[in-house]
């Protein structure tokens, strides 16, 4: 029977099935409205351990445990820490660290590429540099796109939440949001990449994950993008955490 990872973010419920020591499955993903929509899960997940990475509102996370007590004997939640095998992170207070970055920059730093700009783009948009042997340099957030589009829809409603398509100058209204939210979002990264360059003596790679990714791909041509990195993270804590799961039935 296999054990289960899920990472729950503010817009989007991802999870896999694992088995320790081996590849986790394919990478489901669920949008939630509403917190009660956390219990429509698939019928096939279900297993001994439930390993979790929140990084959603106190009322979501209670949902998604409602949801997977029935399902699992044990509950285990990843957390950031200072140190993690190879992984040094930057802030002295770990905990103050989103553990949906702090998992993104373990699979880049087990990864063993070398210098890594990590991007992640939900609600938020996270950067942080992965620099040599391990070392965590800091990071930058923002508004992504999308939360630049819902906060300017709901202080007029006038400009749409979504819709239109990146311009260089655009002659309407729904291009000019999109080009103005998104080109927003893809100066910072390059802006990011240029600091990174110049601290490390050449350009690190650049890896985006998140729900928003695929929109800013284009623009970044030298972007790999890594859907499952905040699970593959996960799979690496859960692999090397000596931490007993917490939870139950």
């Amino acid at each position: 029977m296999s054990d289960w990872l899920f990472d729950l973010g503010n817009s989007r419920l991802k999870f896999c099935a694992w088995r320790p020591g081996l590849q986790f499955g394919d990478m489901q993903a669920a949008a939630h409205a509403s917190e009660s929509e956390m219990g429509a899960l698939p019928d096939e997940v279900a297993g001994e351990v439930a390993w979790v990475a929140t990084v959603a509102s106190d009322e979501r996370r209670h949902a998604l445990l409602q949801a997977l007590r029935p399902r699992f004997a044990r509950i285990g939640f990843a957390r950031s820490s200072m140190r993690f095998d190879g992984l040094q992170v930057a802030y002295p207070h770990p905990e103050r660290l989103g553990i949906d970055r702090f998992l993104a920059l373990l699979a880049a730093e087990r990864a063993g590429i070398g210098p890594v700009l990590v991007v992640g783009v939900g609600t938020a948009l996270t950067i942080d540099l992965l620099g040599r042997e391990g070392r965590h340099a800091g990071g930058l957030i923002a508004p992504s796109p999308t939360l630049m589009r819902e906060s300017l829809h709901g202080r007029s409603a006038r400009l749409p939440a979504s819709g239109g398509r990146r311009v260089g100058f655009a002659d309407d209204t729904d291009d000019a949001l999109a080009s103005g939210c998104e080109g927003a979002a893809i100066a910072l990264i390059r802006a990011a990449m240029t600091d990174a360059a110049g601290r490390l003596g050449g350009p690190p790679s650049l890896w985006l994950h998140g729900g928003g990714a695929v929109q800013l791909s284009p623009a970044l041509p030298s972007a790999e993008y890594r859907p499952a990195l905040v699970l593959q993270g996960l799979a690496d804590w859960v692999g090397g955490a000596a931490v007993a799961p917490v939870g139950g039935r």
